[in-house]
């Protein structure tokens, strides 16, 4: 081989990286992107949860604050909505209670329910879990405010 031969033969083994190179890398990087994804997603889950038991906490005092100041609390039939907005007919009403209409809706995107409680006057906050229907297990369950055992 000559100088030129050789100094060809250089160049071409230092060009880059093969395409089977290439492919085994990409593969390497989908089974970690795989197993990450895993377990970032049961992360979220969880951790929307855990705001929907923070957000019911809240809106629990919210309606607490109604009950200060008009002496009862909202019926089934006026709903969380009278947290925003004043009912007719009711003077002693000094909200808004809550900052605005999406403070209303769980981290799934579903109304909090409000419900009778055990005794006729406290009422139950609901949140119905990420499917919104009734029952269901892991995120999908049921969260209420406050909680009965």
């Amino acid at each position: 081989m000559d100088k030129t031969q050789q100094s060809r033969h250089a160049r071409r083994s230092e060009a880059g990286y093969t395409l089977t190179e290439l492919l085994v890398v990409l593969v390497i990087l989908g089974i970690l992107a795989a197993a990450i994804t895993h377990r970032v997603i049961g992360r979220l889950d969880s951790s929307k949860v855990k705001a929907a038991k923070v957000q019911l906490d809240t809106l629990s005092a919210s309606v607490d604050l109604f009950y200060i100041d008009t002496g009862r609390y909202p019926t089934a039939e006026e709903g969380l909505q009278v947290l925003l907005t004043a009912p007719q007919g009711l003077e002693s009403w000094d909200g808004p209670y809550v900052r605005t209409a999406s403070n209303l809706v769980d981290p799934w995107g579903n109304p909090y329910k409000l419900k009778p409680g055990l005794n006729s006057r406290t009422p139950l906050l609901v949140s119905l879990g990420s499917d919104g229907a009734e029952g269901g297990d892991g995120d999908a369950e049921d969260l209420q405010f406050p909680e009965l055992d």
